[in-house]
């Protein structure tokens, strides 16, 4: 079941070329910044990707560890991530995709003519095909 909100334990390990991020509940899951503000932007990033991409194949979400019962070594913290999903969701689902195309020479040259948005019409021509109103 898809959640608005997951909130997941990150080890923080402190190196002289940076912080490296990883969840234990997640593998595959990892990060990195070159300041705390910088690892826990990029961890947020990293832990709301994975999830997105998890509910995606229905692969199911295990539960947070809790803080206390992850083992660090030195030069490790554990640092509470929190993403909220919908918002990651969005951002994902709208993202712009690069399509390749072809069309005959002389529409190209017709349509340049005429300053036409070609991202724009074959959203719009997409979405009257598919009956879709708007997103």
């Amino acid at each position: 079941m898809k959640k608005d909100r997951y909130i997941f334990p990150a080890v923080f390990s402190y190196a002289d070329d940076g912080i490296s991020v990883s969840f234990p509940d997640l593998p595959g899951c990892f990060s990195c910044g070159n300041s705390d503000e910088e690892a826990v932007l990029m961890a947020k990033e990293a832990l709301g990707l994975h999830l997105y991409s998890m509910e995606e194949d229905k692969d199911e979400i295990p539960e947070a560890t809790p803080i206390n019962k992850i083992s660090l070594e030195s030069g490790q913290v554990v640092v509470l991530i929190e993403v909220f999903m919908p918002t990651m969701r969005e951002a994902v689902e709208n993202y712009s995709v690069k399509k390749t195309l072809s069309i005959p020479q002389w529409l190209n040259k017709l349509a340049l003519e005429k300053n036409i948005n070609f991202s724009q019409v074959l959203q719009a021509a997409l979405k009257e095909k598919l009956g879709i109103r708007e997103r």
